[in-house]
C-alpha cells in the first residue's frame, strides 16, 4: 500500500536509522503487533513495559509508512467538537474522549523520556477562527471544554494581534499540546523493546491467520509459523483491508517543511502550534530547529499517482494560506510530501477485537487527525484487554458503537 508521496521530513532529516532482520523461523509469543509505525512502537513498548513478551513484525523497513509522513502535532482536541460529540454519544461519554486525549500528552512525554533526539516539546495550540461566523461557535466550544475541566481559553482580535500578530474574529488558546519527531520516536521505542526482550523483525509479510480457542497462528509470506496467544494489528490504513466492515475512508493530506527561521521572525510560534476552523483546516508548528511544518488541504484521493502530481500544487497553495495569518513571514520551503490518513464518521478511533475475527485478534485503528494521542490511549486500552481489565473507553472506541 502506497502511503506517502514526496519526500517526507522525518525520512529526509533521520534516513533509515536501523535495519531489523526479517523472520526466518517460527516463534513463540504472548502478543504479536502487525505494524512497526508509531502506533504499533507505543502498543509494543506499553505491553513490554508489563512484562509481555511481544514481537512485532512490519512490511517495510520500520516508520516507513503512513509515521514517515505524519506532521505530529499531539493535541486533545479531537476532530469532532466536544459539543457534537456530546450529541452523537452524552456528555459523560463525550467529556471521558477529550480527557482521556489531554491525559495521553504527558503519557507520551513520560514514553518518550530517556529517548535520544526524539524532539518531545510540550507547546501552545491556538485554533483560529477561519471566518466571523465561526466566532460563536467557538466560544461555546470553549466554554463547553472548561466546563469538563479543560483548559480553553478565548483570546479576542485585539490579544491575537498583540500576541501573535495575526487578523482573525477570535481563537481559543490551550496549553495541552505538544510535538513530537515521531519517526525517530518509532524506532526508539522499538530500539527499547528489544532491550526488554522483545523481537522486532521488519521486512516481514503477514499472509492469513487463524484464531483458536487459546490463541492465534500467524503465517508469514516467508513461510514462518507464529503462535500467540494475542495479535494486534496495527498496520494503519492497511487494517482496513482485513475487514469486510468498512469503517473508515481514506484520504490524503498535503504538508512541507521550511528552512530554519530566525527566532525572532517565529515569535510565538517557536512554541504554539495553529490549526483553524475552515474544513479542510490548515496546521503548523514549528521543530527543534526552527523550521515551521504546514500541512493541510486534505482531499478524497487515494489513488498514489494522483496525489503525486498535486503534491507541488498543494504545497504552494499551502504557502499562501500561510502567508495570509502570517503575512510578516518569509519562509524558504525545503521539501514537500502528502500522505494517506483515514478518518471515521465520528472522529473516534477503533481499538480492540471485530466480531469477524473473535477475541484474540485486537485492531489497532488510530484513525483521525490526533492518531499519536489516540495511539497512547489505545496502547493502555489494548493492555488493559489482554490482561483482562476493564477500560472505561473500550465501548466508545470499539466496533460496538457502529
Amino acid at each position: 500500500m502506497d502511503l506517502k508521496s514526496g519526500y517526507p521530513w522525518w525520512a529526509v532529516r533521520n534516513g533509515l536509522i536501523q535495519a531489523f532482520p526479517p523472520l526466518e523461523n517460527d516463534l513463540r509469543c504472548d502478543v504479536l503487533v502487525v505494524g512497526g509505525g508509531i502506533t504499533g512502537a507505543l502498543i509494543a513498548d506499553e505491553l513490554s513495559r508489563h512484562g509481555h513478551d511481544v514481537a512485532v513484525i512490519e512490511q517495510r523497513d520500520i516508520g516507513w509508512g503512513s509515521t514517515a509522513a505524519s506532521t505530529a502535532l499531539l493535541q486533545y482536541e479531537i476532530d469532532t467538537h466536544l459539543l457534537e460529540l456530546a450529541q452523537r454519544y452524552g456528555e459523560d461519554a463525550a467529556a471521558l474522549a477529550y480527557r482521556a486525549c489531554a491525559e495521553a500528552i504527558p503519557a507520551l512525554g513520560e514514553v518518550a523520556r530517556g529517548l535520544k533526539d526524539v524532539d518531545f516539546q510540550r507547546m501552545d495550540s491556538l485554533y483560529l477562527a477561519s471566518r466571523h461566523r465561526d466566532v460563536p461557535r467557538l466560544m461555546a466550544e470553549g466554554e463547553a471544554r472548561r466546563s469538563i475541566g479543560l483548559d480553553a481559553r478565548w483570546l479576542g482580535p485585539e490579544a491575537l494581534q498583540e500576541r501573535f500578530d495575526v487578523d482573525a474574529g477570535g481563537a481559543l488558546l490551550t496549553r495541552q499540546a505538544a510535538r513530537v519527531d515521531p519517526y525517530r520516536l518509532t524506532y526508539g521505542l522499538l530500539q527499547r523493546v528489544r532491550r526488554r526482550g522483545g523481537q522486532v523483525h521488519d521486512r516481514t509479510v503477514l499472509h492469513t491467520l487463524t484464531p483458536t480457542a487459546r490463541g492465534v497462528s500467524a503465517l508469514t509470506e516467508g513461510g514462518a509459523t507464529i503462535h500467540a496467544r494475542h495479535v494486534v494489528l496495527a498496520m494503519g490504513y492497511a487494517n482496513q483491508r482485513w475487514l469486510k466492515q468498512r469503517v473508515a475512508r481514506n484520504r490524503s493530506s498535503y504538508a512541507f517543511i521550511t528552512d530554519p527561521i530566525d527566532a525572532d521572525v517565529l515569535g510565538r510560534l517557536r512554541n504554539t502550534m495553529v490549526w483553524e476552523s475552515a474544513r479542510p483546516y490548515l496546521y503548523l508548528r514549528a521543530t527543534g530547529e526552527r523550521r515551521l511544518l504546514v500541512g493541510g488541504l486534505d482531499d478524497a484521493i487515494d489513488i498514489p499517482a494522483r496525489r503525486d502530481r498535486r503534491v507541488e500544487r498543494k504545497a504552494d497553495t499551502l504557502m499562501k494560506q500561510l502567508l495570509h495569518w502570517f503575512p510578516r513571514l518569509d519562509p524558504v520551503p525545503a521539501f514537500s510530501w502528502a500522505g494517506t490518513f483515514a478518518e471515521t464518521a465520528d472522529g473516534l478511533p477503533f481499538f480492540g477485537p471485530h466480531d469477524q475475527w473473535g477475541p484474540r485478534v485486537n485492531f489497532a485503528m488510530a484513525y483521525g487527525g490526533n492518531g499519536i494521542t489516540y495511539s497512547m490511549i489505545g496502547a493502555q486500552l489494548l493492555r488493559a484487554r489482554i490482561e483482562r481489565h476493564k477500560h472505561p473507553l473500550a465501548g466508545l472506541f470499539g466496533f460496538g458503537r457502529l
